[in-house]
């Protein structure tokens, strides 16, 4: 294996990963870069979804927007931003996306050392790659990353996951809330209903509705309802089953704004998704339904967090949508939710009010 000579190492680009879970779990590795080339300057290019992430964020000093749908789409596009990136003279890339595309930009972009996993077919573009054996395979994914960066004495102490907002992002919340009737102090219930992927993913609205009633009874809890554009149906039916009727943002946030507002949460209710990575990032509370997915690879990272699964035959599958009865699903009780939150939040001490 190539050695890497880091002394040399003075502009990085990152090619970071495309969804916004992924990309979540990829700040560790992103520490370890920044930590172990501390004088180089530090570029992550990713696409339109996950690039807010890190417009503010201590491990990265810039971000380029690769705009596959406008700019940058089609072969021409890829070609210009070959070029765009080859006018930056990067001595390294890094590359935590796995398909052949994000080599073959590096390699257009004439990038000398091109470092990463050798899948997809492209081993022969990277000068610095890793095979994938069964063991990789089986990593949880924020140790993926840092297991190929270990390859090449790339690492960190700090495997925590990272995100940052600013104080005017954190005061917008606020005053958003405010605006909503809630007070600074109010303990305030997310509840997360969406999952990007596919509806196999998700656990059912009635129930989360039930399960948001329940605990803003008991802990006397205002609740929030996040998600994409895509989810706004969903959270208006979690809204319209629940008898108290919750604020509703569901499709209403930038990704930035999303982030400000997880962060204030004090607990989270959520299925396997990006808001659930963003929430372990910002070390709130969470319980998170799996059914489909795989909880030894995607579960949150964070010790502030349960995950509540019901063993199944088929699960998981990894499929988007269930060709059966969703039995790894229909098998989470409300009751499990409520129970499994209760006991979290009187291991990790969540106050009465949050300042």
């Amino acid at each position: 294996m190539k050695h890497l000579e880091k002394n040399s190492v003075h502009r990085i680009l990152v090619r970071s990963t495309n969804w916004i879970g992924d990309a979540v779990m990829t700040t560790p590795a992103l520490r370890a870069i920044r930590e172990s080339f501390p004088g180089a300057r530090v570029t992550l290019l990713a696409n339109s979804l996950v690039a807010p992430l890190f417009t503010v964020h201590e491990a990265v000093d810039d971000v380029i927007v690769y705009d596959r749908r406008g700019a940058h789409a089609g072969l021409g596009g890829k070609l210009r931003l070959a070029r765009e990136l080859r006018t930056r003279r990067f001595d390294l890339a890094i590359l935590l996306q796995n398909a052949v595309d994000a080599a073959l930009i590096a390699w257009l972009a004439r990038i000398p050392r091109r470092m990463g996993y050798r899948t997809d077919g492209r081993g022969p573009l990277l000068t610095h790659g890793v095979p994938v054996d069964e063991h990789v395979r089986q990593l949880h994914h924020v140790e993926y990353y840092l297991a190929m960066l270990g390859r090449f004495g790339v690492a960190t102490r700090d495997r925590s996951l990272a995100l940052f907002t600013t104080p005017d992002e954190d005061a917008a919340v606020e005053e958003l809330l405010q605006s909503h009737g809630m007070k600074k102090g109010d303990f305030l219930l997310g509840i997360n209903p969406g999952a990007t992927y596919g509806a196999a993913k998700r656990w059912y609205p009635e129930r989360f509705a039930a399960v948001a009633d329940e605990l803003s009874r008991r802990w006397g809890a205002r609740v929030v309802v996040t998600g994409g554009p895509g989810e706004a149906a969903i959270a208006a039916d979690i809204a319209a089953a629940m008898t108290v009727p919750p604020l509703v943002m569901a499709g209403k946030t930038s990704v930035r704004e999303l982030m400000a507002l997880i962060k204030r949460c004090d607990f989270f209710i959520t299925n396997d998704s990006g808001p659930m990575h963003i929430a372990a990032a910002f070390g709130v509370p969470l319980v998170a339904v799996f059914g489909s997915t795989d909880h030894t690879t995607t579960s949150p990272w964070s010790d502030r967090a349960v995950i509540v699964r019901r063993d199944t035959d088929c699960a998981p599958c990894l499929l988007r949508e269930c060709p059966t009865d969703h039995r790894c699903m229909t098998a989470v009780t409300v009751d499990d939710v409520v129970e499994a939150a209760d006991r979290l939040r009187t291991r990790v001490a969540v106050p009465e009010h949050s300042a």
